[in-house]
């Protein structure tokens, strides 16, 4: 018999799972970056070069993002606080007080990120309330130090390593 699971408690349990947190950003058709942040991103395969992430399918910007067809990942680092949070806003200039820098791929970077990874949109699959989206990487980048922004149990984290 299958059990009955609680939004609650499945956040609950599964917030134990400490995650880094990204921005997935893109310009715009109108050539303003369009961004949000995003904890559900992982590595998927080495041949081709795949990524894997999940957007919540109420997400005002993904649809900004995947009409570019390509996208940034940048891997926040513990001094992105802030950024995080405006990226988590919703109806806001969520770019008007962060350090960005566009790229020939027509992506966005966070400047200052641990590590950056470009992408061409591959797949966008219905996952629930979420959409498991996978890109093809085109390029990467990573800085040689910085301790990364962490997210557990509902708040943010950091770890050094």
């Amino acid at each position: 018999m299958e059990r009955l699971i609680e939004p609650g408690a499945f956040r609950d349990v599964l917030g134990r799972f400490a995650s880094g947190i990204t921005m997935v950003a893109a310009l715009g058709p109108d050539g303003q970056p369009a961004g949000l942040a995003c904890q559900s991103f992982a590595s998927l395969s080495l041949d081709p070069p795949l990524i894997l992430l999940c957007v919540g399918k109420g997400s005002t910007s993904w649809p900004k993002i995947a009409a570019a067809g390509h996208f940034a990942v940048s891997i926040l680092a513990e001094e992105h606080r802030d950024a995080c949070a405006a990226l988590a806003a919703p109806g806001t200039d969520k770019f008007a007080a962060l350090p960005w820098s566009a790229t020939p791929h027509g992506t966005v970077h966070l400047d200052g990120a641990l590590a950056t990874v470009d992408c061409a949109l591959e797949a966008v699959h219905e996952a629930g309330d979420h959409l498991l989206v996978t890109g093809r990487v085109l390029d990467l980048t990573a800085r040689e130090d910085g301790t990364p922004l962490l997210y557990f149990r509902g708040g943010y984290a950091t770890g050094a390593f």
